[in-house]
């Protein structure tokens, strides 16, 4: 099944999948050599979704599996890349600040993306607390192979992401195994028990403020302000939270072409409501840093390092 969907322009399938994967090493998106976005959707009737950027103004998506998940796979696919985000706001903001702007512009077209379900951003937020980018995608990789499901399309072996019934199915040793810490295995258990219960809603927090889900949030022990904004940011598409607590922020800025004294409270100010944009282009100033983007605005072919698998 093929599909066009169409994209708010400018929009870069390359720049907004890496602000997703984070590192080539994520092994749920997979970002072909080719520039294919590949993801598989687990479940009852799973489904696999190819996705590629052939004009500017639209994303072809090609869907592998039972038609009858046809509209659950194109609300995902807009959901995850972003498709009908407009950023002029962020663009005419970041305009104002000198070091930020010509970074902007080189990267214009990246899109907030959003994981398809809360329990994957929680999961993701959890495990990647206080620990490298490195160390916590090794960890949530021995997740996903031992939890998730695999599949294989047109050669490349995908998975789907674990569920929250499947973490609280899962023995304590297999768990820990994995690589993760008691506390976060206990985090991650309380999480997966207040979605099933109800206690933790993505509805009832849509409709909150930030600082109101936020605090829902941290009522959840293990969950700080930062796994929070994380949370909200990376799950909910909420644009006007900054994880500020970050031990990388500061090089990540100099990377971006920020000098080492920048004033990153006032840069979030000018920013307003559109701040959290800044943590995916520092996420990006890294990501370029080592190779693994290109600043080449064209289209078509991902500019992206083939990744390793």
């Amino acid at each position: 099944m093929r599909h066009d969907i169409p994209v708010v322009m400018p929009y870069r399938l390359d720049l907004t999948v890496s602000v997703l994967r984070r590192l080539p090493t994520n092994i749920v998106d997979v970002l072909t050599p080719d520039g294919r976005y590949l993801r598989a959707l687990g479940g009852p009737r799973p489904v696999v979704i190819s996705v590629r950027q052939l004009r500017s103004d639209q994303l072809a998506v090609t869907i592998e599996g039972d038609a009858g998940e046809e509209l659950r796979a194109l609300e995902t696919v807009r959901r995850i890349l972003g498709a009908d985000r407009d950023l002029s706001r962020f663009t005419r903001a970041a305009g104002a600040i000198p070091w930020l702007r010509p970074w902007e512009e080189q990267m214009r077209g990246v899109k907030p993306p959003r994981y398809p379900t809360l329990w994957e951003a929680c999961a993701n937020a959890i495990v990647f607390q206080q620990v490298s980018l490195f160390a916590a995608s090794a960890i949530m990789c021995r997740l996903i192979e031992a939890l998730g499901e695999s599949f294989t399309s047109a050669g490349t072996q995908l998975y789907s992401f674990p569920t929250a019934q499947s973490v609280l199915g899962a023995t304590d040793p297999g768990l820990l195994a994995a690589g993760l810490s008691a506390a976060k295995l206990a985090t991650l258990r309380r999480v997966a028990e207040a979605l099933a219960s109800g206690a933790l809603d993505e509805a009832v927090l849509e409709e909150r403020s930030s600082p109101e889900a936020t605090a829902l949030l941290c009522r959840i022990k293990g969950i700080g302000p930062w796994t929070a904004a994380v949370i909200l940011l990376r799950g909910l598409g909420r644009l006007d939270v900054f994880p500020a607590n970050d031990t990388s922020v500061v090089r990540n800025l100099v990377l971006a072409g920020a000098s080492t004294n920048v004033d990153l409270g006032a840069t979030l100010d000018t920013l307003g409501p559109e701040r959290g944009m800044l943590y995916y282009h520092l996420l990006l100033a890294r990501l370029a840093a080592r190779g693994e983007v290109s600043v080449d605005s064209s289209i078509g072919v991902s500019q992206t390092r083939p990744p390793s698998f």
